[in-house]
């Protein structure tokens, strides 16, 4: 029988597993650290404690089996038919996403088009069906770590619009995409090749223009992919003639690093260790975050680059923007350069466009009023019909 998909059943599993892992025996290796520091602990109390844990991770064991395959009969209500369940497996696919493709693949979401909550299969027909005003100018539109597609419908009810909204108005056709956002930039690099490629072969109409959005880490996955299919001579990496990045940490995000040295630091404390190894359980793709993706990952040199940035603070230059930027991401890794680029150092993209949003977060960037304003201009001017396909060997900066 083939698989309907992940249930709930196969999350309460998870749990289970997790609860195992990590709650119990934290609680068991801190509560025994602890122990061996009073004079006089009895071998009689750690004997009984270990027992105690031992019999209730075995449960916890039996559970998590019991429950998986139950799933895998396809019981109970499957896990992505309400939001709630969509972003479930987006933050656990974030958090864990590597391990949940080697060890509970059915709970790893794969790179998918997605439409009305759904994948859409890389078919003529069914992507006909999906996307029944299909033009020759599509947009992919990719999200951060620990999101969904969904994330880009945020703020709808107030602006009561969206991105894809926009590019649609400019004759775009928007195609959202969702990953596995635990994997490495590396493999969902590939993926994403792979996925455009089969996607420019089976759409309804020849494809003649490819612009590429990405919120955060979807940045990163985009000059990933982008890298990939240049690497690989993929045709469509010809038709891509815009990357917009949204608060992409191109040089790396300072929390992700701070949470690895955390985790190093509880670990040197017995007492502490099993808290650091909670830490630790974060996925390649939250590692992949700390350094980024440098000029070792180069930008296609045919294709226009816009970058956006944020800042709590009105001004990038102020104390507290130059430290937290939009809270996840500074504004200088958000452009590609370094602490010393603006002193000459051209950085990643020395002719992109750039965008900054004062006194937004980094959750702002996904739907903001100064961002629809600015696809208008970048992507706007950039039909074919208009000023022609770009050449390969040339830059082009709007604006």
């Amino acid at each position: 029988m083939t698989s309907s998909g992940p249930r709930l059943l196969d999350a309460a599993a998870l749990l289970a597993e997790v609860v195992d892992e990590l709650v119990v025996r934290t609680v068991r290796d801190t509560h025994l650290a602890w122990s061996d520091r009073v004079p006089g602990a009895q071998r009689l109390h750690r004997g009984i404690a270990s027992g105690v844990y031992a019999g209730l991770g075995a449960g916890l064991r039996v559970t998590s089996r019991g429950l998986s395959t139950l799933a895998e009969r396809d019981l109970g209500p499957a896990l992505e038919d309400t939001p709630r369940g969509r972003w479930l497996s987006a933050t656990v696919n974030g958090l864990i996403g590597d391990r949940l493709a080697r060890e509970r693949p059915r709970l790893a979401v794969p790179l998918a088009v997605r439409r009305e909550g759904r994948d859409v299969p890389l078919l003529p027909d069914a992507l006909a069906v999906a996307f029944p005003r299909a033009t020759g100018r599509v947009a992919l539109l990719l999200h951060g770590l620990f999101e969904s597609e969904s994330a880009f419908d945020r703020h709808r009810d107030r602006l009561a619009t969206t991105y894809a909204d926009t590019l649609a108005d400019l004759g775009w056709t928007p195609v959202l995409l969702r990953a596995n956002s635990g994997l490495s930039l590396r493999e969902n690099g590939r993926a994403l090749s792979a996925l455009v490629a089969d996607l420019v072969a089976t759409w309804p109409v020849e494809v003649e223009q490819v612009a590429m959005i990405g919120h955060s880490m979807g940045g990163l996955i985009l000059r990933a992919g982008c890298a990939v299919g240049a690497e690989d001579e993929q045709p469509w990496t010809d038709l891509l003639t815009d990357v917009v990045t949204l608060g992409t940490p191109h040089l790396g995000a300072p929390l992700a690093g701070g949470v690895g040295r955390g985790a190093k630091a509880l670990g040197r404390i017995p007492e502490s260790a099993a808290f650091g190894r909670i830490l630790d359980q974060r996925s390649v793709g939250v590692l992949d975050l700390v350094a980024g993706l440098g000029d070792e990952v180069p930008s296609l040199p045919h294709a226009r680059y816009h970058l956006v940035s944020a800042t709590l603070t009105r001004s990038p230059r102020h104390p507290l923007g130059r430290i937290v930027g939009d809270l996840l991401v500074r504004q200088p890794s958000a452009y590609g350069v370094s602490s010393g680029g603006s002193r000459g150092r051209p950085g990643l993209f020395p002719e992109a466009d750039r965008l900054h949003l004062p006194r937004a977060g980094h959750f702002d960037l996904l739907n903001h009023p100064s961002v629809h304003a600015a696809l208008r201009g970048w992507l706007g001017a950039s039909a074919v019909g208009e000023q022609g396909p770009i050449p390969r060997g040339s830059v082009r900066r709007s604006g």
